[in-house]
């Protein structure tokens, strides 16, 4: 389903469990025959149950009595738990997901462009220097341009100062890396480094508005470059 690798059985059954939905090879309603599961996983009941409530607390299935364990239509999952937006955006056919992943962009990032521009400590400018120092030496190196990239956002919602918005990093980074992925395979990427150089020169500045605005261009070209992507086969 993705790249990523969980640790431990437990998150190995919850990977796999949660793939099956992903696949629609369970789809909504399904019923859950958890003893022939755990006979077929080669796992206990009780560590079958444990990844059953992992997936229960994100909204992805239900227990009730007399109907059993089913999987829960997908406007009751919980959309912004990190695990449920990667499992999404690596297994999902439908571009839409990442169409709606940057319009969550393009009014969260904006705003905490203009709050980094108001509160950024001296820790702050540094960070985000560093990653687009880091950015400026990737160079034609698609992986490390997605990292300098996804660390330059990362740490821009950090210097919001505001919890909230430091929680939603995890959505919007992994949504921008899905779509650094599709664009870095459609075709060869242009220069991030003076989008996102005039976005940190506005918050070293002190300008909200400057921030905000420059922010605002970068996720609308970002969102134009994806489309343009969507419509490419991927090179190879």
């Amino acid at each position: 389903m993705t790249e990523h690798r969980p640790r431990g059985l437990h998150g190995q059954t919850v990977e796999a469990l949660a793939s099956r939905i992903l696949s629609d090879e369970w789809g909504e309603g399904t019923v859950l025959d958890l003893p022939a599961l755990r006979e077929e996983l080669d796992i206990s009941l009780t560590a079958l149950r444990e990844a059953l409530k992992v997936l229960a607390a994100k909204g992805m299935i239900d227990a009730r009595q007399k109907r059993g364990t089913f999987v829960q239509p997908r406007e009751k999952w919980n959309m912004l738990d990190a695990d449920v937006m990667r499992w999404q955006t690596a297994a999902a056919d439908d571009p839409g997901l990442l169409d709606e992943l940057t319009e969550v962009r393009a009014v969260v990032e904006p705003a905490a462009a203009r709050i980094a521009a108001e509160r950024a400590s001296d820790e702050d400018l540094e960070s985000l220097r560093e990653a687009l120092a880091d950015m400026a030496a990737a160079g034609d190196d698609a992986e490390a341009s997605v990292q300098a990239d996804l660390a330059f956002h990362r740490r821009l919602m950090t210097a919001t100062h505001n919890n909230f918005l430091m929680r939603m990093e995890r959505i919007i980074a992994i949504g921008l890396a899905e779509r650094d992925k599709l664009v870095h395979g459609a075709s060869a990427a242009e220069d991030p480094v003076p989008s996102h150089r005039k976005v940190f020169d506005a918050i070293v500045a002190g300008d909200p508005t400057a921030a905000e605005q420059a922010m605002l261009a970068l996720v609308t070209k970002s969102r134009d470059d994806l489309e343009k992507a969507q419509r490419k086969p991927a090179r190879g």
